[in-house]
């Protein structure tokens, strides 16, 4: 036990320091994954959970399908991969904690997500489908994520 406590503490601490980076140490900017996605009206699918229904949200910037989870909150990000098929960005959000979210492209308008991280002191994770359905209408935003 004392071990596993231990190695927490270590990656508590590098995290720590991730958040602490300034804004230029970290890789900011479009990420490729991203440069095809269609802004507009998304379902989310939860793959992990049959019974919940989709949530829909309107999706101006396709950057917000890296945080889904804080899609409110600003947040600052370090980019771990990056190419035209998928990224994984780390993302840590001051006082509101943070997160590690993979997105792999199928189509500019089909993505799969796979977050995982912290969010009000609690852990989160989950597998979702995106999919866009249309334009928005209005800042309609809906749903549970």
């Amino acid at each position: 036990m004392t071990r596993l406590n231990g190695a927490l503490c270590r990656a508590l601490i590098v995290l720590g320091a991730a958040a602490s980076m300034t804004a230029p140490a970290l890789t900011q900017g479009r990420l490729s994954a991203l440069a095809g996605l269609e802004p507009g009206l998304w379902q989310l699918r939860d793959l992990d959970d049959d019974r919940s229904a989709p949530a829909s949200i309107c999706v101006a910037d396709p950057a917000v399908l890296m945080q889904v989870q804080h899609r409110n909150s600003p947040c600052s990000r370090l980019v771990i991969a990056n190419d035209a098929a998928g990224a994984t960005v780390h993302y840590t959000c001051p006082a509101n904690g943070f997160g590690r979210t993979t997105l792999r492209v199928e189509t500019p308008r089909l993505v799969q997500i796979d977050t995982q991280g912290i969010s009000g002191n609690a852990p989160f994770a989950y597998r979702l489908e995106a999919r866009r359905t249309g334009a928005c209408q209005g800042n309609r935003v809906s749903g549970r994520r």
